[in-house]
């Protein structure tokens, strides 16, 4: 496929480097962005404004002469300050509308950016692929599901990914504090923290959208979207501190001790995240003819270091 691509949310963290990649690859963009007086994009990129998706939008004339549409705005976060309601008005109505409005518009393709949290919670205790049943547990990810739904059915050629915690250049939340975690000089207690964990980096996933883009045979298809090998909490930790010049330093704590611990300062949810396992298989997408780069480890290696070189 070639032409013209609305890509929403194009001011967020996967936003301006799909949109240079897409004008690499010859596609013409049109990127919507809530401040565009606030947005750094490429010269050849033709810069729109759409407003908050908490209220409706008439995208009737964003979508005129688009051939795709990729679709990342949203609420792209699990938090407990943000009200079910909010979740379903920007993750899951918007998304219907936008999908409507493309029916009536007849674009040619709609990838939906979703989540791995509108098919599983923070762990799972199997392996996730594309056929299991959507067990989503907050929120963000039961909006994110009703949005996969509300694509289907409105007839348009589709295809939704749901990626796993991306990591990447200016990486935010639960990373970007882990990332300052690693950077100090004092050991950590995580050498006996082998729960394995996806991740996906975000030049692999941008690989995803571009590949899904320009095959047919990705309309229709739901897929998963992940580095090949998962990692464990220490191997994260370990990589991050390599790309940061800092020894390894990793020590063994019994993990019932460090449950106990974050448990007694009010923070169990941490606890979840550190000891919880999230494995996906991302085969469906490989047999597609999805093609990755850097692995995980080499990934967060190079993220580190791209991250102490700004400082």
């Amino acid at each position: 496929m070639s032409g013209r691509v609305l890509v929403t949310g194009a001011s967020g963290f996967v936003g301006p480097p799909l949109v240079a990649a897409l004008l690499r690859n010859g596609y013409r963009v049109r990127a919507a962005v809530r401040e565009p007086q606030r947005v750094s994009l490429p010269d050849e990129a033709e810069i729109v404004a759409v407003p908050d998706l908490i209220q409706p939008v008439d995208w009737a004339p964003l979508l005129q002469d688009v051939d795709a549409v990729v679709h990342l705005a949203g609420i792209a976060h699990v938090g407990r300050d943000v009200d079910a309601d909010v979740y379903d008005r920007v993750n899951h109505r918007a998304t219907a509308e936008l999908a409507a409005a493309c029916a009536r518009g007849r674009v040619r393709r709609l990838v939906f950016m979703s989540s791995v949290r509108a098919q599983s919670g923070a762990s799972a205790d199997h392996v996730l692929r594309e056929k299991d049943a959507p067990q989503p547990v907050e929120p963000y990810g039961r909006s994110k599901l009703a949005a996969e739904a509300a694509v289907r059915a409105s007839g348009v050629p589709a295809t939704i990914l749901r990626p796993v915690m991306v990591y990447g250049p200016r990486v935010k939340g639960n990373l970007a504090q882990l990332l300052q975690l690693a950077d100090t000089p004092l050991p950590l207690p995580f050498a006996r923290l082998a729960n394995a964990r996806s991740l996906v980096g975000l030049d692999n996933l941008i690989a995803a959208v571009l590949h899904v883009l320009a095959h047919e045979r990705c309309a229709g298809q739901t897929y998963l979207v992940a580095d090949r090998e998962p990692v464990t909490f220490a191997q994260i930790v370990t990589a991050l501190r390599k790309g940061l010049g800092r020894p390894r330093r990793l020590f063994s704590v019994p993990p019932a001790l460090l449950a106990a611990a974050l448990k007694s300062l009010g923070r169990a949810d941490v606890w979840q995240r550190l000891s919880g396992s999230l494995i996906v298989d991302p085969s469906a997408l490989i047999a597609s003819g999805w093609r990755q780069g850097a692995g995980t480890e080499a990934g967060l290696v190079q993220l580190a270091q791209a991250e102490k070189s700004r400082r």
